[in-house]
């Protein structure tokens, strides 16, 4: 199948996802906001353009189907994004889906196959992680529905379900056996290609991501009056043990394992009170989970020897553990294929830093990623930018890609 995108379309859609809820040069457009309702009804809008029908579920995920009977692969990402961000990170991957779609689903030559799009919900993590692509295959419950709360505004699930006009609708589940596999394509989100002058990232695996809150117990007392050698300093504990972290973390990861330290809370937080309570949110990223369990075994020996050691008390509490994913070694090469016709072999094979609902798909099918290069690496940011002339590449190399698969 010799397809061709029509480059121009592609970037008007994209600039018309843009337009809605504007932010400077990018986005705010969070899970179940004004903004990402009317994105999900423009998505809903263009689906009979690609010969797919499909309606918001009872989630707020978007899968547009084909009556078609013969092979179907399945393709899309998500339409939120995160607080105050960029335009490219989810819309990108929708918008190449739609036009592989509709040049695929369009075309004489291919029969009786189909490519479907999806839009997945909350990707970025406003109500929970995955929730729109765990639902599809199966792994949210109504109670993690009920649990759900935004974590910017407080508000639950259920109700920002009802305040859309989504809530009592059927979530759309996967059909076993209807798809060849589930492919995604996204800006990069890190600068690799960019510095290498590449044009495609062929994703081999997406990390696992594991989150941690640590605590540490001293004693609130009074700054001026309390001697430092009887202080019980939980911030100072808090430093010590990330400083030891940072120390000895280099020497048992793997070679592209990254950790961060996301937030740090004192308790009470007063400039004139020793802090009786710090606790730290951090995370680990890696695709090997004998590395994660490594570190967080290294984590857990650190907490035991500050404890040994006083004055305070520190505890490890594990918060999240996603599986790392590794993609399908045959889409892969199919990847590499596409590339080699459309991108000069401007390509390299490279793992996800970032978590990405091709993860959630993987369990269920067969999977792949494809990266486009993001100007200067920046990516949840407003200044997230990928040059139009690598878009366009990037959705012809998918849409060629998606031919490849269904053929």
């Amino acid at each position: 199948m010799d397809v061709r995108i029509d480059g121009k379309r592609v970037l008007a859609d994209l600039t018309a996802l843009r337009a809605i809820g504007a932010y400077k040069t990018g986005v705010h457009k969070p899970t179940f906001s004004e903004p990402h309702i009317k994105s999900l009804h423009w998505l809903e809008s263009k689906l009979p353009e690609a010969g797919l029908t499909g309606t918001i579920d009872g989630i707020g995920n978007i899968v547009g189907t084909s009556p078609r009977k013969g092979p179907k692969l399945l393709a899309g990402s998500h339409l939120e994004s995160q607080n105050y961000a960029g335009w490219l990170d989810g819309p990108l991957g929708v918008v190449y889906a739609l036009e592989a779609a509709r040049v695929i689903n369009n075309y004489p030559a291919a029969g009786d196959c189909a490519v479907e799009v999806a839009s997945w919900c909350d990707e970025e993590g406003h109500f929970g992680f995955f929730l729109g692509s765990r639902s599809f295959v199966g792994g949210v419950g109504e109670a993690d529905i009920d649990a759900a709360v935004d974590r910017t505004t407080g508000e639950t699930m259920r109700d920002a379900l009802k305040r859309a006009g989504f809530a009592g609708r059927p979530r759309v589940m996967v059909e076993k056996g209807r798809y060849r596999g589930f492919i995604e394509a996204h800006i990069e989100q890190g600068e690799w290609l960019e510095s290498q002058k590449l044009a495609i990232g062929v994703v081999t695996s997406i990390v696992g991501i594991w989150q941690f809150k640590v605590t540490f117990t001293g004693v609130q007392n009074h700054a001026g009056t309390t001697r430092m050698a009887i202080r019980k300093d939980a911030g100072l504990a808090a430093v010590k043990y990330l400083m030891a972290v940072d120390e000895t973390f280099p020497g048992v990861c793997g070679p592209r394992t990254v950790w961060t330290t996301g937030r740090i809370t004192l308790d009470p937080g007063a400039p004139s009170i020793i802090p009786g309570r710090a606790e730290v949110l951090f995370q680990i990223r890696d695709d090997n989970p004998e590395t994660l369990s490594r570190l967080e075994g290294t984590l857990r020996e650190l907490a035991a020897a500050a404890n040994a050691a006083g004055p305070c008390r520190v505890e490890v509490e594990a918060l999240r553990k996603s599986t790392p994913a590794i993609m399908d070694a045959g889409f892969q090469s199919t990847l590499e294929a596409a590339a080699a016709a459309h991108a000069g072999g401007k390509c390299t094979r490279m793992p996800s830093g970032a978590g990405h609902d091709a993860q959630t798909l993987s369990t269920v099918m067969p999977a792949g990623m494809l990266f486009v290069p993001s100007i200067g690496g920046i990516s949840h940011h407003w200044t997230e930018n990928t040059a139009d002339e690598d878009i366009v590449r990037g959705a012809q190399v998918f849409a060629d890609w998606a031919a490849r698969l269904l053929t």
